[in-house]
């Protein structure tokens, strides 16, 4: 059975409310750390989300 090249990755919110989405990403494919601007709940409005690992 072949290896998936995709892991599980934590995207922590920067302002700093402890919010996190869980997503997947193909390690091969992306090498660098993801950021993304998405909606924190928390600070009701969207904020810059960087990549962290699942402890």
């Amino acid at each position: 059975m072949a290896k998936t090249n995709t892991v599980q990755i934590k995207l922590v919110s920067t302002a700093d409310t402890g919010f996190f989405y869980v997503t997947k990403k193909n390690a091969k494919a992306q090498t660098g750390k993801l950021e993304f601007r998405k909606y924190d709940p928390v600070a009701r409005k969207h904020v810059t989300f960087k990549e962290a690992k699942i402890k």
